[in-house]
């Protein structure tokens, strides 16, 4: 964790780090790291910075209409059905504050760990997954019992940092497809898992 801490220093944070940056605001948070499931970190970044001058508040995002939010999103991914669950989820926090549709275990860990500064959680997304199982620290087949192993095999004092560790690393080296094994600075410890031999 420390030679991933010092290798992505000039490596450019994932949107959702960026946005907690400059956005303190938890609700900001949670809406940015809905639109970013399975979209790229630039498109997130300018679908966020969008909704959130039109709309900053989880009120006044309740009010629009689904279509007009559906268009301040897109390109995301699954931009229609994002827009719906942005907006159900606002309504439900304005009614209810509960009950958060498209707000899963990775959104809302990553919520506590980025606004509420929480030190008890590991944010699992499909990076986080890939690369510790690709790295040997869990045999897992799912995001889930990769949260939950990670607990254990991970020391505590890391868990707040292994999203943003591990994120920045998939995104820049440690890639799905046609990993940059000979640029990481854990290849000598890594157990190269599904990574074929070139």
């Amino acid at each position: 964790m420390r030679a991933l801490a010092r290798a992505i220093q000039n490596l450019e944070l994932p949107a959702v780090e960026k946005i907690s940056q400059h956005h303190q605001d938890p609700f900001e948070v949670l809406i940015a790291t809905m639109l970013s499931a399975q979209t790229r970190d630039p498109v997130t970044a300018a679908a966020s910075e969008r909704l959130f001058r039109v709309a900053a508040t989880p009120g006044s995002v309740a009010k629009l209409p689904e279509k007009r939010i559906a268009r301040l999103i897109y390109p995301v991914s699954f931009y229609r059905n994002k827009a719906r669950h942005v907006k159900a989820t606002c309504r439900l926090i304005v009614e209810r504050h509960g009950g958060l549709p498209g707000v899963g275990r990775k959104t809302a860990n990553l919520v506590l760990i980025l606004s509420f500064r929480s030190l008890e959680n590991i944010c699992v997304d499909t990076h986080v997954h890939r690369i510790s199982n690709r790295l040997g620290w869990v045999k897992t087949r799912t995001p889930a019992d990769t949260e939950r192993a990670l607990y254990k095999a991970i020391a505590a004092r890391w868990w707040p940092y292994i999203n943003l560790y591990l994120v920045t690393w998939g995104q820049h080296v440690c890639r799905p497809l046609y990993p940059r094994c000979e640029a990481c600075v854990l290849r000598r410890s890594c157990a190269r898992v599904g990574v074929a031999q070139r």
